[in-house]
């Protein structure tokens, strides 16, 4: 496993990071025991950069994440924490809050969770309306300087809000959905991500499961994909399935998976790309791992892109009230 620097100059963390969401019920029940034994390997592999969110699960992911920890070096560990995103106690989804007192107060809980005193980098998972983007990146400083967090990010956020929050701070990272299927960073939010120094942590990169072919049933309890993404629904998710047909025809000439090939896709895009791995078993993870040792040159990558043109793409990547929320898709 390489590394790579997170910002300009920025920590060093592993070239591909795991992102944890998947391990706390968010696209159906997990397996805890599985999902421990799934980090471990993780780390053995080389992975130190650990993505989380402290409405993951309520709480749980944060959990998981300590009992998964315990007894291995806190400073071999990289730690992101999104926060912010209000919940209920019937698993529903309440907005955002994103105010000084709010987020100190978020961090509080999270440093108990995960048994630790500081997280490595903390980021509002949405820019909250209510509150100026200064006023959180400010708040989240006074908490570096405190030494409860070391690095500052951004979720989802466009090109005056990350040039805005960068004056107050320096911002390491924007972690923002890339993948073959969603590729709208490209056109304006890349290039002045690479003017400012700041790196990419990609997560949706196999858009959800869709590009791996194997996508939940329809009205899977707790998965919220069929539930709230429209591109697992109805004629949509047939469209894009079709997709992936022709990726894993690519696939197999080359001797791998079609999630190796979008994984290697998005490592291809530069080392100021760092992906997400959302597994949620050993064998995913060692699945995806492969992506690093695969062979790709510009033809292959070319096929690639040919096979899944994203502006074929059915459907947007969250439904009507989620994309309202994307300060990243106002243009």
């Amino acid at each position: 496993m390489r590394n790579v620097n997170l910002g300009r100059n920025g920590p060093q963390v592993s070239a591909v990071g795991l992102g944890c969401m998947g391990l706390s019920g968010m696209y159906g029940p997990a397996d805890e025991a599985e999902s421990v034994a799934m980090i471990h390997a993780a780390l053995e592999a080389g992975i130190t950069l650990l993505d989380t969110g402290d409405f993951y699960g309520m709480g749980h992911n944060e959990s998981l994440i300590r009992r998964a920890l315990a007894g291995r070096k806190r400073e071999r560990i990289f730690i992101s924490v999104k926060f912010g995103a209000l919940r209920s106690p019937d698993g529903g989804w309440g907005g955002v809050d994103a105010r000084p007192q709010a987020l100190k107060n978020f961090l509080a809980y999270t440093l108990q969770r995960l048994g630790t005193d500081y997280v490595d980098i903390y980021r509002p998972a949405r820019l909250d309306p209510a509150v100026p983007i200064e006023e959180t990146v400010g708040a989240i400083a006074d908490m570096v300087k405190a030494g409860h967090v070391r690095h500052i990010g951004l979720s989802e956020v466009g090109v005056a809000t990350l040039r805005r929050a960068h004056k107050v701070h320096p911002i390491a990272d924007l972690q923002i959905e890339y993948s073959l299927m969603s590729r709208g960073v490209e056109k304006e939010i890349l290039p002045a991500l690479r003017e400012l120094g700041i790196s990419v942590t990609a997560y949706g990169i196999l858009s959800r499961g869709l590009l791996s072919g194997h996508v939940p049933a329809p009205g899977t309890r707790g998965d919220i994909r069929s539930l709230r993404m429209p591109r697992f629904q109805r004629e949509n998710l047939q469209r894009n399935l079709g997709l992936v047909e022709a990726l894993q025809r690519i696939a197999a000439e080359k001797h791998a998976t079609p999630v190796q090939l979008a994984i290697a896709w998005v490592i291809s895009r530069g080392e100021d790309i760092v992906p997400l791995i959302g597994a949620r078993r050993r064998s995913q993870l060692s699945e995806a791992l492969g992506a690093l040792t695969l062979p790709l040159d510009t033809a292959d990558l070319a096929r690639i892109e040919a096979a899944v043109p994203a502006e074929q793409v059915a459907g947007t990547r969250y439904d009507a009230a989620q994309m309202a929320h994307l300060d990243s898709e106002r243009h």
